[in-house]
């Protein structure tokens, strides 16, 4: 690497990530280096890193460049790679229009969850059509120290259990990942997201982010809640053909959730730009050995 690599700094709900713009997918990303940029102390620090490449430059997206010419090639803080990030697509929409790629209104996006529809809103809030939920059959158990709780199995293009408690401070610190059961559930891990009510479709929640860590947002999280949520409270749109919202609160601000009769669940929220500069390529090259 003989130049300098230019990045971005940007939050939904205080959701954080490190922006790689690299259009024809040119920069080698290992894990050991995005783990690295994405380090509080060491590096430029985030909860994940959202690299931007064309959908036709990346292999694991070509088949998706006719239907989005972006794709959002998404790793968690640990390096890690990840099938979706709700708040990230929101983050990667707004680079778009913030770079000038992308105009206000709709776009595509490519993901390794499938093509993402998105709506930019001029008064700042992104919208994103998150797909459909799944809810694989079988009980699961989280456990945070000697308390345990039955959980919902929702899968929103990853893995999410979903947990109502009477407290959010029953979640623990959430340095580690809550154990559950059975393991077979979830053989790549989960994000553990625990719910508490604050009012009629109202709920507020904190999660352990599978390869993050306690995270302050969590896109796809709030959409697990919300669905879970509601066959608690015995609403199916698909049954009684109307629409639900939600408001979730997660500690970085609020998201609203709406599920739609034909399944397809949308989430809107802020995304923000904070800060850009350039990635110095010999510490790159160093922190990726």
């Amino acid at each position: 690497m003989s130049t300098r690599i230019a990045f971005l700094k940007g939050h939904g709900t205080e959701n954080d990530f490190v922006i790689v713009p690299d259009p024809e997918n040119a920069i080698d990303l290992p894990p050991a280096a995005v783990a690295a940029l994405c380090d509080r102390r060491a590096g430029i620090g985030g909860d994940g890193l959202l690299h931007v490449v064309r959908s036709a430059a990346h292999p694991e997206a070509k088949d998706m460049a006719a239907e989005a010419e972006w794709f959002m090639d998404y790793r968690n803080g640990d390096g890690s790679v990840a099938e979706m990030c709700g708040n990230g697509v929101r983050v990667f929409a707004r680079y778009l229009q913030h770079a000038g790629l992308v105009p206000e209104g709709d776009l595509a996006v490519a993901t390794r969850g499938g093509v993402k529809t998105v709506h930019i809103a001029k008064d700042g809030d992104v919208t994103v059509g998150m797909g459909e939920a799944r809810l694989p059959e079988g009980d699961v158990t989280v456990s945070v120290g000697e308390r345990s709780w039955p959980a919902r199995n929702v899968n929103m293009g990853n893995p999410h259990a979903v947990a109502f408690v009477d407290d959010l401070a029953h979640a623990g610190d959430l340095l580690s990942p809550p154990p559950f059961s059975p393991a077979a559930a979830y053989p790549d891990g989960v994000n553990v997201e625990f719910v508490v009510d604050r009012g009629p479709r109202h709920v507020a929640l904190r999660v352990h982010e599978r390869g993050s860590g306690e995270t302050r947002s969590c896109g796809t999280g709030a959409c697990a809640v919300a669905v879970a949520t509601a066959r608690r409270d015995g609403a199916d749109p698909a049954v009684t053909g109307a629409p639900v919202t939600y408001t979730v609160d997660v500690p970085g601000g609020r998201l609203l959730i709406t599920e739609n009769p034909d399944g397809g669940i949308e989430m809107t929220g802020p995304a923000v730009i904070v800060a850009e500069g350039e990635i110095d390529p010999e510490w790159l090259e160093n922190a990726a050995r």
